[in-house]
């Protein structure tokens, strides 16, 4: 049997009805603030639906205002954007963010792309194809390599990585914003030959 295949949209306002349904459901892509990133984001769609997609689709030139990390402080937004994972449902979100003229990130900036899929549709191999999709996404933005990070105790998702080509390049402490002692797991993935 093959497996369901998946496709990135762009945040449009025909998707929206299906992200709010999933956030209402008690679903965020923010696995770090989980609930609360929820609410707000459910505030700023009841206040401003069309504001709210416009944040989410292309911020290319890191307009958007800053972003809030776990532990309240806010740091300048780099450029990036968001595409919703699309089965002709909504399955989940993944984004691309980069600085221009480098691969580096900033500290605070744990990879170039994150992702999350609803939990009721998990296991079908959508983060692995959404993935696969936004590495062509980060190969047009020029970047000659990404990286990404997984908890420890996440092996699905250090599974996705791996089936997209990713090598493990370290342990490491995230950054105090994240809350002390939290540890990491980074990879990466070439988008171009070397030499």
């Amino acid at each position: 049997m093959t497996a369901p295949t998946v496709e990135l949209v762009t945040p449009a306002e025909g998707f929206l009805p299906a992200y709010v349904s999933a956030l209402r459901r008690g679903w965020s892509a923010d696995n770090i603030r989980g609930a609360e990133a929820a609410r707000e984001e459910l505030a700023r769609i009841e206040h401003d639906p069309i504001g709210f997609i416009r944040t989410k689709a292309d911020d290319r030139e890191a307009k958007g205002g800053p972003v809030r990390l776990p532990d309240g402080s806010e740091v300048q937004r780099i450029p990036g954007f968001f595409r919703w994972i699309w089965d002709g449902g909504f399955c989940g979100s993944i984004s691309l963010r980069w600085q221009p003229g480098t691969a580096a990130l900033p500290p605070h900036v744990l990879g170039h792309i994150g992702y999350a899929v609803v939990p009721w549709k998990r296991n079908r191999g959508y983060a692995t194809q959404a993935l696969a999709l936004m590495l062509d996404e980060a190969r047009a933005v020029g970047l000659p390599y990404v990286e990404l990070t997984a908890d420890p105790d996440n092996p699905v998702s250090q599974k996705v990585i791996l089936a997209n080509g990713g090598v493990f390049v370290e342990r490491f402490d995230k950054p105090a914003q994240y809350g002390v002692g939290l540890e990491s797991l980074r990879y990466r993935v070439m988008l171009r030959r070397e030499g």
